[in-house]
């Protein structure tokens, strides 16, 4: 092979540092959340499609590219999944359970909460299964993927805990830096009265990725995590007593 040669493989190796198919979808995700916040009540409707069609479609583009290696290969048996559902619910509760208790507030602004009739009251259903197919379907992956595959392993790259190219480092090997900013990334890309379990959430997730070095593990997990909390507040919101005589709004929660 000739020196120009090997200059131009290794220009094109360089150029071709992987992070489109993490950055993507999660950045496309993230722009869409934004223009939500600003965007009028009318837009409401379509951008809750457009934030579960997007960074799904992205997601399903880069899958069939085969761009997400580290999905592959996983094979856990029953036990390993009933301890992934176990965990994935006590998570659930975890997330909950402070604000239910009363150890934390939840917010007080109802204009913050998801509002299931946001596209009017006759498409309460389709309003709930675009909800359920963002938050339970798409985020999974999307979350994982980004957090604890892509930045996770960026972090030990950079700070040369890990291969150069972080996708050659395995998945799921501990290292302080990348363990730090993970859980800090996972907790302040959350709403800030979220903050407490957040962190709590990042640091669980952290620890049980080390223990099943697969990140489909923490998709499942991720999954039922947020299945569960979906239909703990479709089937407790209104019903539990906030202990002053009302019932608590738990539609904040999504």
């Amino acid at each position: 092979m000739g020196e120009g040669e090997g200059r131009a493989r290794g220009g094109s190796v360089a150029s071709d540092h992987g992070w489109w198919p993490y950055l993507v979808p999660y950045a496309g995700f993230l722009v869409l959340v934004e223009i939500a916040r600003r965007a009028p009540e009318a837009a409401a409707g379509p951008l809750l499609g457009l934030r579960v069609l997007l960074p799904g479609g992205l997601l399903l583009f880069f899958a069939a590219r085969g761009a997400y290696p580290e999905l592959r290969g996983w094979r856990p048996g029953a036990g390993r999944i009933l301890a992934d559902l176990g965990f994935g619910l006590a998570v659930t509760a975890l997330w909950m359970a402070p604000y239910l208790l009363g150890i934390l507030p939840l917010p007080g602004d109802p204009g913050t909460a998801f509002d299931p009739t946001m596209l009017g009251p006759e498409h309460v259903g389709l309003t709930l299964g675009l909800r359920f197919a963002g938050f339970a379907l798409v985020t999974p992956f999307m979350e994982e993927l980004f957090v604890r595959s892509f930045l996770m392993r960026l972090v030990d790259a950079y700070t040369g805990r890990g291969p150069a190219d972080f996708r050659r480092a395995p998945i799921g090997r501990f290292a302080g830096p990348s363990f730090a900013v993970t859980v800090l990334w996972f907790t302040f890309t959350h709403v800030s009265w979220e903050w407490p379990v957040a962190f709590a959430t990042g640091v669980l997730y952290n620890l049980w990725l080390y223990h099943r070095r697969h990140i489909a593990s923490l998709v499942l997990v991720h999954a039922v995590t947020n299945a569960s909390l979906f239909l703990a507040v479709l089937l407790g919101s209104g019903r539990i007593p906030d202990g002053q005589g009302g019932t608590l709004d738990l539609w904040f929660f999504l």
